[in-house]
């Protein structure tokens, strides 16, 4: 189909524009024009650099077998014309695009259509590839990256290693070089966590004691195992109702060894600097509510099997503490379990189980599947009593231990002391199973529900000199916590919700860890010199996959397959020995957490990146600057686990003096969606949009009728539209232009393939001004501005140099379709150059392909890329006079042209010395007069 009229020979059509712009994007790979020089390195070009320059970036795609549809290029395009815009304003501008090429997705795709993840990925790559340069967008070719190159996924593992060879100094509040660890132990500057003196340990002791410190550390921690999938998942990869986002498979809690990053020592750094970060206050909360500082105390209630230490923001309600929670999983559960109920224990508390270890077996069990997001929904509260009690060190009361799922392992200390009488979950449990509800702030009828406000405290005194009663909250926590001090019974303590950060898959297709263990199963980094650890190319690179709902099975990695791969001989300093490598892979966050600072050095043999490079494109410009990349945009899905990884790698590689930023991006951009109709049949299953054909209001597929809906555009909802066949049927530049004008970026908004034929209009009445469609010449002549049209193109040019630096590329087009049609109407004949000129130079960002074109036919040798942008005339900005109404008794009878800054008697003057005024106040009384200088002029006349 063709939707633009080919009409005239010099028309500007599809067919034109499809030719214009194959020959410019030629033009700008054979001439470099978006190759941005470093300061050092393969890049540098010996000149000498702008100092002001631009460092803009996309977060990184992932290479889709499906390709592209036209709601990604959204924040593609938007990047592009602020890129564009900020070279013709004279800087220097880093602008490229790469590729998030590990995953599961990748391998599922793979395993689906039985060919290898590097094939499908490289496949996939070229396509989009291929989509992308069709739009023409500028990126620095040289600077693109796969995150499945061994050559960048060498870095992902030696950065990795920085890490893992890393311990976070809390005096210092930085992280440090391992070996400085190492020197204080030995020393005894320093003590082993536990308080032994290093020097007093075996070999194997060492290393523990050091593996406790460090950054990357193996743990044996609860994971989201996925028997269906064979692998564990993160937590973002789970859904709310327990099974994984791909596949909708059962979700399992599970115990495994596993590697671990310790991001929770950086949980004040990572919030304290959110307040230096021109980002959307949204993300910022996010990230506050994900890290989830709090204040409070660390309270011991003694048991039999030990203290069990519980987190409380509240301890000033102690005495209203009838029970203790532990999380099913909390590791004190098997200890404390008893034997025997005791005589007389309510049938409520034992699940009608004959002993607390059959309850407690039956209750694990059930909820195996649940995801923390389930067992923290408002429902009826579920729990078992474990035959044994704990004391409450406030009132010296046995409370009972139950175990419930609604409290996690993943936040506080997975007990919690239970204040039935203040809290919600509480007061439900505490009903459920008969418990005791004892109120300690006055102010609500307890009984019937939880009192959650605020009021002086009631039954809160003991006999041990803790006497709450009658003070209000703050007094009552700081009291409460000083006799806790004072009594050996708990500490001041900041608690956060943030934990650390599971760092291993059970899949083939991710960055291999540079790590082996010996025979003895201690780990080892290797030297820098053995890197890439490249993937082996293994025949069988499937999961091993299990019966989905066996929650008792192990995993099984794929590289575990690749036997001669995995058992190596090495010389890691102490001789040849045997080693095996480990087998889990890293997770799809790895390469994305740093890949910002590879576009930088991208050539780089030697380095990461070059730290004069980085200062240069990511320092920071002043004190309170953290630096990073100049604007990132992105949707906002990746509020919390991509920024938050990028952010903490980033700081570990601050300290470690690797860069100079202390942040990744100092300004983040979210961009809206582009959606889309879809159409379900009476099945409810989705047709092809494309096909759906509108009659009288209703939807009709191949003569049946189809219900409507509205959504996220994608392969799914069968409503996707190819960017190829826009770029077509109409062009790339109108792609371009229509999906900037449909609406503010940070908003969604629908797709329309019938109003893309606006965009191109638009675009026609543009080169009409300057090039005859009949003959193929130029329109324009040397003839000056009238005051009018210089008038129109100075306040064109000051809003749309507003609107660009500001991202609102909707209102440039507006502005710029207002300016063609003055024009338009203006002209008959030819153009003044001096109108035109200046208009090429502010669509070039927009629609650069036709610019070029429309520059290079006003007699310009050189692209129109670097050319600076329009400046304007202040003066010209003012209105000379302005319209103001004049009301007779309050309704609208005349208009008078003042000056905008005339005075009231002056407006009154005016007013007065207009026909239509006189004439209608000829012979009457004036009685008042109200003049609203730049507004309005009333005269109240009897």
């Amino acid at each position: 189909m063709t939707n633009a009229t080919e009409g005239p020979a010099f028309r500007y059509t599809a067919r034109l524009a499809n030719e214009i712009e194959q020959k410019w994007q030629r033009y700008w790979v054979d001439n470099g024009t978006f190759n941005a020089p470093n300061p050092v390195g393969d890049l540098a070009t010996g000149t000498q650099l702008p100092e002001d320059k631009l460092n803009v970036q996309d977060m990184f795609p992932y290479p889709s077998g499906a390709g592209l549809h036209v709601g990604h290029p959204l924040g593609y395009i938007a990047t592009d014309v602020y890129a564009r815009y900020n070279r013709m304003l004279g800087k220097n501008v880093l602008h490229t695009l790469g590729y998030d090429a590990f995953g599961l997705p990748a391998e599922q795709y793979a395993i689906q259509t039985g060919t290898h993840p590097r094939t499908t990925t490289e496949a996939n790559i070229a396509n989009m590839t291929r989509q992308l340069d069709a739009l023409g967008l500028g990126h620095d070719r040289r600077r693109s990256v796969a995150t499945t190159d061994p050559e960048f996924y060498r870095w992902t593992q030696w950065i990795f290693l920085q890490i893992y060879n890393a311990w976070f100094d809390e005096e210092q509040q930085r992280a440090r070089p391992i070996e400085d660890l190492v020197r204080e132990l030995m020393t005894g500057e320093r003590t082993c966590k536990d308080g032994r003196a290093f020097r007093d340990l075996s070999t194997e002791e060492k290393y523990a004691a050091i593996d406790e410190f460090r950054l990357v550390y193996l743990s044996e921690s609860m994971v989201n195992w996925c028997p269906g999938l064979g692998t564990v998942l993160a937590n973002e990869e789970v859904t709310a109702d327990g099974r994984s986002e791909r596949g909708n498979f059962p979700v399992f809690r599970k115990r495994l060894r596993q590697w671990m990053m310790r991001i929770t020592a950086y949980s004040d750094r990572l919030l304290d600097d959110l307040e230096l970060l021109d980002w959307p206050e949204k993300v910022k909360s996010m990230q506050r509510n994900w890290i989830g500082r709090s204040r409070g105390a660390q309270v011991a209630f003694a048991s039999e099997a030990g203290d069990i230490e519980v987190f409380t923001t509240r301890p000033d309600t102690l005495f209203g503490a009838s029970y203790v929670v532990l999380a099913p999983e909390h590791e004190l559960v098997g200890v404390l379990t008893a034997d025997a109920y005791p005589e007389g224990v309510d049938t409520r508390w034992t699940n009608d189980a004959a002993t607390p270890a059959e309850a407690v077996a039956s209750y694990k069990r059930a909820i195996a599947a649940k995801s923390d997001v389930e067992r923290q929904e408002n429902k009826e509260k579920t729990g078992v009593f474990l035959g044994s009690y704990a004391t409450n060190p406030v009132s010296g009361e046995q409370v009972p231990i139950f175990i419930a799922d609604y409290v996690l392992t993943g936040y506080g200390t997975g007990a919690i002391m239970a204040v039935p009488a203040h809290d919600e979950r509480d007061h439900e449990f505490a009903t459920v199973f008969g418990l005791p509800i004892v109120e300690v702030l006055e102010g609500g009828d307890v009984s019937q529900e939880a009192f959650t406000g605020d009021g002086p405290h009631v039954n809160s005194a003991n006999s041990a000199g803790l006497d709450l009663d009658g003070l209000g909250k703050e007094d009552a926590i700081a009291r409460t916590i000083a006799w806790l001090e004072d009594n050996g019974s708990g500490t001041e303590k900041i608690q956060y919700k943030l934990r650390d950060w599971l760092f291993a898959r059970q899949r083939y297709w991710g960055e291999p860890f540079p790590i082996v263990y010996d025979e003895n199963g201690q780990a080892h980094s290797l030297p820098e010199d053995m890197l890439p650890v490249e993937l082996p190319e293994v025949e069988d690179y499937k999961p091993v996959s299990f019966d989905p709902d066996d929650a008792d099975s192990e995993p099984s990695p794929p590289l575990a397959k690749a036997t001669d791969w995995v058992e190596v001989e090495l010389d890691l300093g102490h001789g040849t020995q045997t080693y095996w490598r480990d087998t889990n892979v890293m997770p799809q966050w790895a390469g994305s957490s740093w890949y910002q600072l590879r576009y930088i050095d991208p050539t780089n043999a030697d380095e990461f990146c070059n730290i004069e490079n980085e200062r240069y494109w990511t320092g920071p410009r002043g004190e309170n600057d953290p630096g990073g990349v100049d604007l990132y945009v992105g949707g906002v899905e990746h509020a919390v686990l991509h920024l938050l990884y990028a952010r903490f790698w980033h700081k570990v590689l601050y300290d470690l003096g690797f860069v100079t930023s202390r942040e990744p991006y100092r300004r983040l951009y979210n961009q809206g969606y582009i959606q889309a109709y879809a159409y379900t049949d009476a099945r409810g299953v989705y047709v092809p949009a494309a096909e759906v054909e509108e009659k009288d209001g209703r939807f009709y597929h191949h003569g049946e009728e189809v219900t409507q809906e509205y959504g996220k555009m994608g392969k799914s909802l069968k409503n996707a539209v190819a960017p190829d066949e826009i770029a077509r049927d109409f062009g790339a530049d109108t792609l371009r232009v229509y999906e900037m004008s449909m609406g503010p970026l940070d908003t969604s908004r629908p797709w329309a393939t019938k109003d893309v034929v606006g965009a191109h209009r638009f675009l026609q009445r543009l080169w009409r001004l300057v090039v005859d469609e009949e003959t193929g010449e130029l329109r324009v002549d040397e003839a000056a501005l009238t005051d009018e049209d210089a008038k129109q193109l100075h306040r064109t040019i000051a809003g749309v140099r507003e609107d660009y630096e500001n991202l609102r590329d909707n209102t440039v087009v507006a502005k710029l379709i207002e300016y063609v049609n003055h024009l338009t109407k203006a002209y008959s004949g030819a153009v003044p150059r001096a109108a035109v000129e200046p208009l090429v130079q502010m669509v070039s960002p927009l629609a650069p392909h036709i610019a070029e074109e429309l520059w290079s036919t006003l007699g310009h040798a050189d692209t129109v890329t670097f050319e600076p942008f329009p400046t304007f005339d202040e003066s010209l900005l003012v209105d000379e006079t302005v319209e103001v109404p004049v009301q007779i008794n309050g309704k609208v009878r005349a208009r008078i042209q003042v000056a905008p800054d005339a005075t009231p008697q002056e407006m009154e003057a005016a007013a007065r010395g207009d026909a239509r005024v006189a004439e209608l106040t000829e012979g009457k009384n004036v009685v008042k007069v109200i003049a609203v200088p730049g507004r309005m002029v009333n005269l109240v006349v009897k």
